[in-house]
């Protein structure tokens, strides 16, 4: 696809640094190189120039990289310009750019062309934004898997077992006269169990991968002086919260951003739930209501003797996953154990935070012990539970030799997968998902 406009942003993050990076893209960037450098340039040879404005003076002293289409990353001719990291520098060498033709990009631009151009699919043009975004590095070499094309090649296999079976079936359809035999039943049902057990594997793998998309929200909820912010403080490795022996310290949430086992996680400290009648923890107490509500997870803290409280079980929703954490063990001098399924620690020493940090990952879900997995958003995994539900339909149909049916759900099947990779993709999804990407990528 050629556009007929050259795109200009700063790739680099805002701010100063040693090294700043303005990017162009567009259908020749050949006079634009000439005028701006000086020189004309070989492609994919790093030069070292100087960066000339209107009146042929120096704007700064840099390397220039030109990359010739097809063989760049937008698909058309790339110039890319490595400049001081001085936001005026940066700005002065845009500007330039501008008055010889080209316009400011759009946020995700270079890489909707990218997609658009064939450089990329679109789940691997996803992953170029959740590879900048990445919390922790297991979310940032999955983000690399996907932008290499693993998950893309998963997706593509199954497409592929989906499209021979609609090869046999449509012909025998199509040219009945010509007596196409349609593969055995029998057959047909073993690929199609097969299909759903592959796109069950998927689903969960790809599951595991939003988890590391979206991370998760825990709100830890408790008594005053349980030791709440204590636990917010050694989860997030460092005095985040203010702790002291006097109850009700905390009137206010605190949030930390944390890294359980690779997956991340936004941890919420709250008011101790009481009955108070000073209004300012009263107003904290409200929030920490709101915070519970808005959780992926409760942990629910207690002291070690203690059990959890029917006023404390009534503040959860019931549909609100929890962990029951028997916090200051340090302070019992004997083994004794209340009877429920919990975490025993203290926060103060560390003694068996590792043990709850486990525990949260099996809560939601997330394997951390598995090596390798992709990145995934709440789209990819829609799409892939809607395949599999059309394979459950067709082999429903198949059992009563209705083929018309068969064929028409492999059909809908395929294009579900399709939704992944962009192959069926409506322009305002394309618009909802590179608005979201960072001006200059």
């Amino acid at each position: 696809m050629a556009y007929p406009d050259t795109i200009v942003a700063i790739a680099t993050p805002p701010g100063r640094g040693g090294v700043g990076i303005v990017r162009v893209s567009g259908k020749s960037l050949t006079d634009m190189t000439r005028v701006l450098c000086g020189r004309g340039l070989t492609p994919r040879v790093a030069r070292h120039t100087r960066f000339l404005d209107a009146a042929g003076r120096p704007i700064d002293d840099g390397i220039a990289l030109y990359f010739a289409a097809p063989s760049s990353f937008t698909g058309e001719d790339v110039l890319e310009l490595h400049a001081h990291g001085s936001p005026m520098v940066l700005q002065a060498l845009v500007r330039r750019c501008v008055e010889l033709g080209a316009r400011h990009a759009e946020p995700g631009e270079f890489t909707k062309r990218a997609y658009l151009n064939g450089k990329l699919d679109l789940a691997q043009a996803e992953a170029v934004a959740d590879v900048i975004d990445a919390a922790t590095e297991s979310a940032a070499r999955a983000a690399v898997r996907s932008l290499t094309g693993e998950f893309s090649a998963r997706i593509k296999t199954l497409q592929d077992t989906i499209i021979r079976l609609r090869m046999f079936v449509e012909a025998t359809l199509d040219f009945p006269e010509e007596d196409v035999e349609f593969i055995e039943a029998e057959r047909a049902r073993d690929q199609l169990a097969e299909t759903r057990v592959a796109l069950q594997r998927v689903i969960a793998e790809a599951g595991r991968g939003q988890l590391l998309h979206d991370g998760i929200r825990i709100v830890l909820a408790g008594e005053p002086n349980v030791g709440k912010s204590s636990l917010l403080n050694a989860l997030a490795g460092d005095e985040v919260a203010i702790v002291t022996p006097i109850a009700g310290t905390t009137r206010d949430t605190v949030k930390s951003h944390i890294n359980v086992k690779g997956l991340p996680v936004e941890i919420v400290d709250t008011a101790g739930l009481r009955d108070t009648t000073d209004p300012v923890e009263a107003l904290g107490i409200e929030r920490t209501r709101a915070a519970i509500r808005d959780a992926d997870l409760a942990l629910v803290i207690v002291e070690s003797a203690q059990a959890v409280s029917n006023a404390l079980i009534a503040e959860l929703p019931e549909s609100l996953p929890r962990i029951v954490v028997h916090n200051k063990i340090d302070l019992r001098s004997d083994a004794a154990r209340i009877d429920d399924h919990g975490v025993w620690l203290s926060a103060k020493t560390g003694d068996g935070v590792e043990l709850l940090t486990g525990a949260i990952a099996d809560a939601v879900g997330f394997n951390y012990r598995e090596e390798g997995g992709f990145m995934a958003r709440e789209r990819h995994v829609t799409a892939l539970r809607a395949a599999l539900n059309h394979v459950d339909d067709a082999a429903a149909h198949l059992e009563h030799v209705a083929l018309e049916l068969f064929a028409e759900e492999l059909r809908l099947a395929h294009e579900a997968l399709g939704e992944i990779t962009g192959e069926f993709t409506a322009d305002d999804l394309l618009g909802e998902i590179f608005s979201r990407f960072c001006i200059g990528k």
